[in-house]
């Protein structure tokens, strides 16, 4: 107390206190703390401490309202954190847990399965490591080629995950990272990568040699997903997804546990599959997409790159745009990353039962690779119980854009940024994308101005048939649809 009066701004010091009164059994007052700390840091940017503060903040502050039996207050706590700081396994683990305490089975496994990505690559290295301790220094080829593989898949995947992850949530540029000699340097480790476990399966296998190939290996991890652009995640995860089962089935066989062999096969087996369909539904071949550097702001025509001066839009306010949207007879909504992260697919459906109780035909437009996780859209409007038929796949709805009376953009950029076709220097040209700009109006809505990860500016936000609405995603739908019943 003595301190945070001489220190008041002090993030530290509050969550010290909250620490000391949780002990002294006064959790209350501890919540009371870790808010305080939390408002302090409100304000924290990129990579500054008080980032991390704010981080324990939250987590914290879930596991107390967890002791307190305040399950949904808890819940809200991890969704923020989880929406400031990303898909972090510990969060997803509390989440987990959390639903499962007020009998949400579905979502608590669905949290599971977000923790298990993160952590299972690097997990199954660990245990790959732990098992040839005990095997000693000559093994039999049997058991020690099984350990090997996980060790280097497991941590390429983890450590390729952990990047992934930083570009996702903008802790890093999620532009390609490269520089000279680039591919010699990634040559280079995947060469000793190789030498050491040349010399374990046939040599020795000694601590020194698994350990250092385990951390050549993340650095490897690192290195292969820094040239890759931000815009290109989706497919890198699912990569990195298929790794991880990979390598969980390794374990497996360590471990002689049929079980993991089996789910970690199933994992390997679709996530290589959906890898495959991805990179065909973005036009380009995965070869490409891991080394060609794409998501690169180039300097040649088209495809201006992000913050163009002297370029202004059009904005409306909620109650114009609930009248458009309440006497059109096709409505397309076409949900992207921001609607996940503003969880506002249940507000996307009570828009579109307002639309429908006028009549109006409602349908969804989803990308392969719209959101940042193969299937994302697809999920979170079934969880919403958006009807399956509901869900046009770019394919089928791509033609039926023309005949639309409104597209609704609700937190998606590149999949519906016309350069992919029109600019051949853009970064995304060539990437298939959804006609939304062929919709009588489009309602573009967005917290801002600022790109995709493609890192330029959408030429549809400045067409003549756009309106822009900013705003957090569920609170706009919110409006729209107190707006469209009202119209």
């Amino acid at each position: 107390n003595e301190a945070l009066a001489q220190h008041p701004a002090s993030a530290a010091l509050r969550l010290a206190k909250a620490h000391l009164l949780e002990h002294l059994a006064r959790p209350h007052d501890a919540l009371v703390c870790l808010d305080e700390a939390l408002e302090v840091t409100a304000t924290a940017t990129p990579f500054s401490p008080e980032v991390q503060l704010r981080y324990d903040g939250h987590a914290r502050k879930a596991q107390l309202l967890w002791q307190l039996q305040r399950c949904e207050e808890a819940l809200a706590a991890c969704e923020e954190a989880l929406i400031r700081f990303g898909r972090d396994p510990l969060l997803y683990s509390y989440k987990g847990l959390l639903h499962f305490a007020t009998g949400d089975w579905a979502a608590a496994l669905s949290s599971f399965e977000h923790a298990y990505q993160y952590a299972g690559g690097g997990a199954a290295a660990l245990v790959a490591v732990a098992e040839l301790l005990k095997l000693g220094v000559h093994p039999p080829l049997a058991e020690v080629f099984p350990s090997v593989f996980s060790i280097v898949i497991g941590s390429v995947s983890f450590a390729g995950s952990m990047v992934a992850l930083a570009k996702l949530q903008e802790l890093m540029t999620g532009t390609p990272i490269t520089y000279p000699g680039q591919q010699v340097v990634n040559g280079l480790l995947a060469a000793a990568i190789v030498g050491f476990a040349i010399a374990i399966l046939a040599i020795a296998s000694i601590p020194f040699s698994f350990i250092a190939l385990m951390l050549l290996a993340l650095i490897l991890g690192v290195a292969f997903v820094l040239p890759i652009g931000g815009a290109d995640m989706p497919v890198v995860i699912s990569l990195l997804n298929a790794c991880t089962g990979l390598a969980v089935a390794a374990s497996g066989f360590t471990l002689n546990n049929f079980a993991l062999i089996v789910a970690g096969t199933l994992v390997g087996a679709s996530g290589s599959l959906l890898t495959k369909l991805m990179s065909d539904a973005m036009g380009r071949s995965l070869t490409n997409i891991l080394f060609g550097a794409f998501g690169q702001v180039q300097a040649a025509a088209g495809g201006a790159p992000a913050g163009a001066q002297g370029r202004s839009v059009r904005s409306a306010s909620a109650e114009d745009l609930g009248t458009l949207l309440a006497y059109s007879q096709r409505v397309i909504i076409v949900p992207g990353y921001g609607l996940a992260v503003a969880q506002a697919q249940h507000a996307a459906r009570e828009l579109a039962t307002a639309l429908e109780d006028r009549g109006v035909g409602v349908e969804y437009a989803i990308h392969p690779v719209a959101g940042r996780m193969p299937g994302h859209m697809n999920v979170l409007l079934a969880e919403a119980n958006v009807p399956y038929e509901q869900l046009k796949e770019m394919d089928q709805v791509n033609d039926d854009f023309k005949n639309a009376d409104v597209a609704l953009i609700v937190g998606a950029n590149d999949v519906v940024n016309p350069a992919a076709r029109t600019s051949p220097g853009s970064p995304i040209y060539g990437m298939p994308i959804l006609n939304a700009d062929q919709a009588k109006n489009v309602i573009f809505m967005k917290r801002s101005m600022r790109p995709g990860f493609a890192g330029i500016d959408n030429e549809l936000m400045f067409g003549p048939k756009t309106v822009m609405f900013f705003g957090d995603a569920k609170d706009s739908l919110t409006k729209l649809v107190a707006a469209v019943k009202s119209a």
